[in-house]
């Protein structure tokens, strides 16, 4: 079965081209807002940051990222192909060549089990819980540490 030209000349099996994200990132605003809607969608996904960040690093130039970074330049195709695996130490020295950085920032949450407990203070929410007399029960990793409640 042969396949029919449209009207306008288009052959509709051909229709869909390849994309590639890395020939719309041209700005750093552009490409904060490509792998900032990364995180917020895929942001589980190691393998979909993996590739975007790829992106990125091809927009940029990888023979540039690859000497900025002191990385082989296929090692760096291979490892942001999506179907690579790379490090924590490599995400991090290509984050900083592209010029994007990684920061902390807290996760959404229904509702927090401090302010469940009555917690009125955001430093006992964070640190630990006051006692029934009023002292302040600092929870760390050596175990629970008294200290008296500060006026």
């Amino acid at each position: 079965m042969s396949r029919v030209p449209s009207k306008a000349g288009i052959d509709p099996g051909k229709v869909a081209a390849p994309y590639d994200a890395a020939e719309f990132l041209r700005t750093p605003e552009e490409i904060a807002a490509y792998l900032e809607a990364i995180f917020e969608d895929y942001g589980d996904n190691a393998r979909v940051v993996a590739k975007a960040l790829g992106d990125v690093a091809r927009a940029q130039g990888m023979q540039k990222i690859a000497r900025e970074t002191g990385l082989n330049r296929e090692g760096l195709y291979q490892a942001f192909s999506g179907k690579g695996n790379p490090s924590f130490d490599t995400v991090l020295k290509v984050m900083r060549a592209v010029g994007v950085e990684l920061r902390p920032k807290a996760a959404r949450q229904e509702s927090s089990p401090a302010k469940s407990k009555g917690l009125k203070s955001r430093g006992a929410r964070l640190l630990g819980r006051k006692s029934d007399t009023g002292e302040f029960i600092a929870m760390g990793s050596r175990g629970a540490q008294q200290g008296r409640k500060r006026a």
